[in-house]
């Protein structure tokens, strides 16, 4: 698979995910922006976590998914986490407590490696638990 057909199909898997939970058509359109610069920072993957993780994984796991598709999971389960978060402090911001900077400095770095093993833990369950299987692979086909 060439990068550039790798590339559409990891979006459009993060795409089907997070459509799943949230429909993306709805979101605004600043989160839009959020999401497509998370999506190609995780895609560029320039500290080599995501491919390092992959590699790393049992044949057996990798043979569940192609790594496009997988690359996409958890993209989307890190958008979801990000917006989680997003909206919990605009609700802080909100009721007029204040938000130390420094609390959320390096937050995204945080949340990005803990849903790498978050994806990486339910693709390893996912060997011996065909239900969660065929409910990953719905949500990455987008049904």
């Amino acid at each position: 698979m060439n990068q550039d057909s790798y590339r559409t199909q990891a979006e459009q898997v993060a795409l089907n995910v997070c459509n799943s939970v949230i429909p993306m058509d709805k979101v605004p359109e600043s989160l839009l922006e959020a999401y497509a610069n998370l999506c190609n920072e995780l895609l560029e993957d320039k500290e080599q976590k995501f491919e390092t993780t992959w590699t790393a994984l049992p044949n057996s796991a990798q043979k569940l998914l192609p790594q496009a598709d997988f690359h996409g999971f958890y993209i989307a389960n890190a958008w979801l986490q990000l917006s989680r978060v997003a909206q919990d402090i605009a609700e802080l911001a909100d009721s007029d407590e204040a938000i130390d900077e420094n609390e959320y400095n390096g937050i995204f770095t945080r949340l990005s490696d803990a849903s790498l093993k978050e994806s990486v833990k339910k693709l390893k369950k996912a060997r011996t638990d065909r239900a969660m299987l065929n409910s990953i692979k719905t949500v990455i086909a987008g049904k």
